[in-house]
């Protein structure tokens, strides 16, 4: 794994070293921080390089284009909430994708690193995360072309893994608000200001390729700006479970993939 990842910079392959405990107290400590922890620089410029000349073609020919209007929550109403509640404002979220079962090479090598896994386990403190074993959705690369975005809304996942492989010429900026709502709190009212413009507390964030992130989604709101210029956006998108097996339904694989594994 040397040859993908900056390993002499994060020592992943070597769990349990005080190098390894460093680097998971310190995630641990942005993500109580920050909702989320990088490691910039994590997969090498070279490797970067080689996987966008490889696959970036790809989304002209095999990607499956995701376009559909949806408010915060990805529902079509929220139980309890008036359908022209401002905090069910509609927005446009665009993007070309390709799946797993279409990505070969270094990202599936280190999607299936156990190292990755554990590493990621141990800064979240649970005991174990696993691979998805559904073929389509397990590893994403996603494009965002120009006036591509990825618009507000909560993960239904606990947290989201990405590494930015290329940043656009402008745009495509990562904007989030830190615990705008608690399991216990859906605070309807902050999230119809965060989708006014009109709190305070909204964060940005200008990520480096090979960064990968790792990010605690489920009650902070967030999306990606609309990228502009000729350079597309691309991310990939690493997706572990606390319990082996897991797979998207065909409803769900068609919804976002546009077909069934």
């Amino acid at each position: 794994m040397h040859h993908i990842l900056d390993l002499d910079r994060y020592t992943l392959h070597r769990p349990g070293s005080p190098e390894w405990q460093a680097l998971v107290t310190q995630a641990r400590a942005d993500l109580a921080a920050n909702g989320m922890f990088n490691l910039e620089g994590f997969m090498r410029p070279e490797v970067i390089a080689s996987v966008v000349a490889d696959l970036a073609p790809k989304f002209d020919t095999e990607s499956f284009t995701h376009a559909r209007r949806h408010n915060i929550y990805f529902k079509k109403d929220i139980p309890g909430l008036a359908p022209d509640h401002p905090a069910l404002r509609q927005f446009e979220t665009c993007n070309r994708t390709l799946c797993g079962d279409q990505i070969q090479g270094p990202l599936t090598e280190m999607y299936r690193w156990p190292e990755l896994a554990s590493f990621i386990a141990a800064t979240m403190e649970k005991p174990q995360l696993h691979p998805m074993a559904d073929p389509l959705a397990c590893v994403n690369l996603m494009s965002y072309n120009e006036g591509q975005a990825l618009n507000w809304h909560f993960d239904r996942s606990e947290f989201t893994t990405t590494l930015l492989l290329q940043a656009p010429e402008a745009g495509g900026e990562f904007e989030y608000r830190s615990d705008l709502r608690s399991d216990d709190d859906p605070n309807y009212d902050g999230v119809a200001k965060l989708l006014a413009g009109e709190d305070p507390m909204l964060h940005r964030l200008s990520v480096t390729p090979g960064t990968l992130n790792v990010f605690k989604g489920k009650n902070t709101a967030h999306r990606v700006t609309p990228v502009k210029g000729g350079r597309a956006r691309i991310i990939t998108v690493l997706t572990y479970y606390e319990r082996p097996g897991v797979r998207f339904t065909d409803e769900e694989n068609i919804g976002f993939y546009g077909r069934a594994a």
